[in-house]
């Protein structure tokens, strides 16, 4: 819906979230006269918005713990320099751009990453549709047809008249709901936790490890919400002890800890040779020295055991919800976190109990 004197300004920097958000700022300072109005108006402002690209130092505090909080700065700085480059590239509409500021510009991002639909076309708004709330089992079905123009929501079930259509924007943990939509829920069985696992203190070969483990990986680096994380970062989700459900810790997290169990240039040369002749992959199963097994998983275990500390430390820090600091907006703010915190908490206590169980049972 951009002009094309406009998007033809707009260079491939400037991705299709920034465009989406530029529509809603040219519709909203046409006012009344814009054919969107009835929708633009009923858009939720800025007080009512709760993504951590808003939140403020402090609140974000709160959260320093757990891998938002590192996505929550790189994606506010993300639409910081987009901004800059659409008021570079429409210098030349002076009357459109200088109404505009950076907070401004965020506002609309934000309300993009929270309501816009994806198809083969790019991301778009649909008005109406994206009013409808989020619950995580609801089965109902969106269709869209791109060339009909129409999208189309089946309920789950009977619906009481008033009653609230509810369907799920996605299997998405916490920490995407916070940055993305703005609120958290207080079960969520799609939480996960993102960990980085560092090499043990004083090793010597430490170095060469971690060349080792680059080497072996397909990619380096983990790409989560628009940052990068570095390749002895590893993502978890709930698992189960080993008489339970659940398939255990990833592989490649175990791989890691196998390579920063040895102890010699040699057993690291035993373990290329081994994925050499299998499938090659690098300390992919279980090593033959049972004892050198558990001490492997040994390594997981204190550090996952101190993430446990950490995140118990940060959840006892939070602040009242009673304190006289807390008014509505940061109350609220603070029980996403805690949301957020306790469901990462879980994952690491599931995690803990698993290895726990593998050390003693192997």
């Amino acid at each position: 819906m951009l002009p094309s004197p406009i998007r033809d300004l707009l260079g491939d920097e400037i991705g299709n979230v920034a465009k989406v958000a530029l529509v809603i700022l040219l519709e909203q300072k046409l006012g009344s006269d814009s054919k969107w109005a009835p929708y633009i108006i009923r858009l939720p402002k800025p007080w009512e918005m709760h993504n951590t690209i808003f939140w403020s130092e402090r609140e974000l505090e709160m959260i320093r713990k757990s891998s938002l909080y590192e996505e929550s700065l790189n994606q506010r700085s993300q639409i910081e320099r987009e901004f800059l480059a659409i008021k570079q590239a429409l210098e030349t509409f002076p009357e459109i751009i200088d109404s505009i500021n950076c907070d401004d510009f965020m506002h609309a991002y934000a309300l993009v990453t929270s309501r816009a639909w994806r198809s083969t076309k790019g991301d778009s708004l649909i008005p109406f549709a994206d009013f409808l709330n989020h619950d995580g089992a609801s089965k109902s079905l969106v269709l869209n047809d791109d060339d009909k123009q129409l999208s189309e929501v089946i309920a789950d079930r009977d619906y009481a008249p008033g009653e609230h259509v509810l369907i799920r924007y996605g299997k998405y943990s916490n920490s995407t709901l916070m940055l993305d939509f703005g609120f958290a829920l207080t079960y969520n069985i799609h939480d996960q936790v993102l960990v980085q696992v560092k090499t043990v203190e004083d090793d010597p070969l430490a170095r060469r490890k971690l060349e080792l483990w680059q080497r072996s990986c397909t990619s380096t680096t983990k790409y989560v919400n628009g940052i990068y994380f570095p390749g002895n970062s590893f993502t978890i989700r709930e698992v189960r002890s080993a008489t339970g459900k659940g398939r255990g810790l990833p592989q490649s997290l175990r791989a890691f800890a196998r390579i920063l169990s040895c102890t010699s240039p040699q057993e690291l040369n035993d373990l290329c040779t081994e994925a050499a002749n299998g499938d090659g992959r690098l300390a992919r199963i279980p090593l033959k020295n049972v004892n050198r097994e558990v001490e492997a998983h040994q390594i997981l275990l204190s550090q996952f055991k101190l993430h446990v500390e950490e995140y118990e430390a940060s959840i006892e820090a939070l602040w009242p919800v009673d304190s006289p600091c807390s008014c509505k907006k940061m109350a609220q703010r603070r029980l996403m976190a805690q949301h957020l915190l306790t469901g990462e908490l879980r994952i690491l206590k599931f995690a803990t109990a698993w290895l726990n169980n593998y050390c003693d049972t192997i």
